[in-house]
């Protein structure tokens, strides 16, 4: 295998004197899976690539278990942007648009909108908690950095790239209540990530990347973390949807259409649930009432 290649992976390093923490991604073939499934315009393209980058920074800064829920929802050409990082660093993701959103700022692209985190637990009985802040920022970048300051009081910075084959960034994060034999090293740390090239992010393996910008400072890599694509879907959640609408809502729509069919967003997968079909979910789920068939 070739080291100098970046692979699909999350690699933390930290400042040995300082509470400064930074995170470095790498995504390829997990950033082509999702291209795979749709045909999403160059514009919207580079946005979705970055936002999947910084789902991922953001989810190894965190200790939970269950899935990170990036979403961005607008008032112009794209009205949503989501992506999904679960706590095993499995990603997925989606956008809706109309036309031919144009490069520029996120308010050109997004209108007016809103950026949400949210946070679904694993573990039954657990509630899942969101963060909801206007879209301030003309980028990826400065959204989720203006987010953190005012929702999590966190001193964020992060850089975030994305072409047509890699998506990739780097996070910084100042760790609260640290004591520090190097009160600049903050300062230091974010002037020098800002010297950073869109191409040494997509191209560059993270140590480096950590060696480019950092070779002067006490630093401490740690070892990669895999990345990968996965969807969650599956025919048995949509079959408990399915159940959710209930027996009388789901005979209508059979009555109307002959079946009933759902696309993932994500991955584009496609489920058909015939009459038998149906009748076979109700009855491994609630006894139908007697002599109720669906037909």
């Amino acid at each position: 295998m070739d080291q100098m290649k970046p692979q699909d992976s999350l690699q933390r390093f930290v400042f040995e004197h300082a509470p400064v923490r930074g995170e470095i991604v790498h995504l390829e073939a997990t950033w082509r899976a999702v291209l795979e499934r749709h045909e999403y315009p160059p514009a919207l393209r580079q946005t979705l690539g970055e936002l999947m980058a910084a789902a991922a920074l953001l989810a190894a800064t965190l200790k939970f278990s269950g899935t990170l829920i990036m979403q961005m929802q607008g008032s112009g050409p794209v009205k949503l942007l989501v992506v999904e990082c679960a706590a095993d660093m499995t990603m997925r993701a989606t956008a809706k648009w109309s036309g031919e959103p144009s490069p520029g700022p996120l308010s050109r692209m997004l209108g007016s909108g809103r950026f949400a985190i949210t946070i679904d637990p694993q573990e039954a009985g657990k509630q899942a908690y969101q963060g909801i802040v206007s879209l301030e920022g003309d980028t990826v970048a400065q959204v989720l950095e203006n987010y953190m300051a005012r929702s999590e009081q966190l001193d964020t910075r992060l850089w975030l790239a994305a072409d047509a084959a890699h998506s990739g960034g780097m996070l910084l994060q100042k760790l609260p209540g640290g004591t520090t034999e190097d009160p600049d090293a903050w300062d230091r740390a974010i002037h020098l990530g800002g010297t950073i090239s869109r191409e040494e992010l997509l191209g560059l393996p993270a140590a480096e990347i950590v060696h480019r910008l950092y070779h002067e400072e006490d630093i401490r890599l740690f070892e990669a973390s895999p990345v990968s694509f996965r969807c969650s879907c599956s025919s048995e959640r949509v079959a408990n949807m399915l159940r959710l609408l209930g027996y009388e809502e789901v005979r209508s729509i059979l009555e109307e259409r002959g079946a009933i069919e759902v696309n993932c967003e994500f991955c584009n997968r496609h489920y058909r649930f015939d009459p038998v079909d149906a009748e076979q979910l109700f009855a491994a789920a609630v006894p139908l009432p007697p002599g109720k068939t669906l037909h």
